[in-house]
């Protein structure tokens, strides 16, 4: 992942499912295609149910997370007669997945960063190939514009034998205290300064991330999320995904009044 060509050395880090675009979550719809399709055997789902018991006693997130024994001999890069590793393409002949839609201000927002020449990053639990599409839809979103910028990832990668996922992962699981040591792991290597970087996430699974920079944004919070974003004095944004709702760049530039602070540059 190189993110050098950035001007400085500012990022902002964003979650994507439920922050960048509304649930269900990317690889939610991507594991409703599949069973669509049929692709899935039904051993697969077997070997899930073995997996999420072995790693009950870790909890029902690392549960959710770190069990993709669902996805295992399915290609990763595509062969055999679907390409299982990438989203659906219209016209393929294949069920076609719903595509996900960013939320409008999310766009705005990552726009805005854009243009500051602040490196871009996702950070997400979902798989990587999944991520890495929604990355390439989002630098297609800001081409259109005339920002000329490129979105890194950082998700859940899968270890893969022969072309075809394993259904183990690699590293860790992008996910509460993994996306944390992601976001300082990056700015060791980039050179950013996390007091200065900003994050944006929707639930505690980013609660990590978001007290990892200096300038954390919470998108659309509930229960102990909102409450501690309240404690914390964090930057709260309500994107509605509503075509006459207010420019999320704009209150995100009025809520940097108070994250910056009076006469601090960005």
């Amino acid at each position: 992942m190189n993110l050098r060509e950035t001007s400085g050395r500012i990022a902002a880090f964003f979650d994507l499912d439920g922050t960048l675009i509304a649930e269900p979550s990317v690889e939610r719809r991507f594991f409703a295609n599949l069973q669509e399709r049929r692709a899935i055997p039904t051993r697969n789902y077997l070997l899930w149910l073995a997996r999420a018991v072995w790693l009950a006693p870790r909890g029902t997130e690392m549960m959710r997370h770190a069990n993709k024994m669902y996805l295992r001999g399915l290609y990763a890069n595509g062969g055999g007669s679907a390409d299982y590793g990438q989203l659906p393409r219209r016209g393929s002949g294949q069920a076609e997945m719903a595509a996900p839609r960013f939320f409008p201000e999310g766009v705005n927002q990552v726009a805005w960063h854009a243009r500051q020449g602040h490196a871009i990053v996702l950070v997400s639990g979902t798989l990587a190939p999944l991520a890495q599409e929604m990355a390439l839809a989002l630098t297609l979103r800001l081409a259109v514009r005339g920002i000329g910028a490129s979105v890194a990832v950082c998700a859940t990668r899968l270890e893969e034998t022969d072309g075809r996922w394993t259904g183990r992962i690699v590293g860790d699981a992008m996910f509460g205290e993994a996306k944390g040591r992601a976001v300082r792991r990056l700015a060791k290597e980039e050179g950013f300064e996390l007091a200065r970087c900003y994050a944006y996430g929707d639930s505690a699974s980013d609660r990590a991330m978001l007290e990892a920079v200096g300038r954390p944004c919470v998108v659309n919070p509930v229960g102990a999320m909102e409450r501690l974003a309240r404690k914390r004095e964090w930057a709260v944004l309500a994107w509605t995904g509503r075509p006459k709702s207010a420019s999320s760049a704009q209150t995100a530039q009025r809520r940097d009044t108070a994250v910056l602070r009076p006469g601090e540059s960005a």
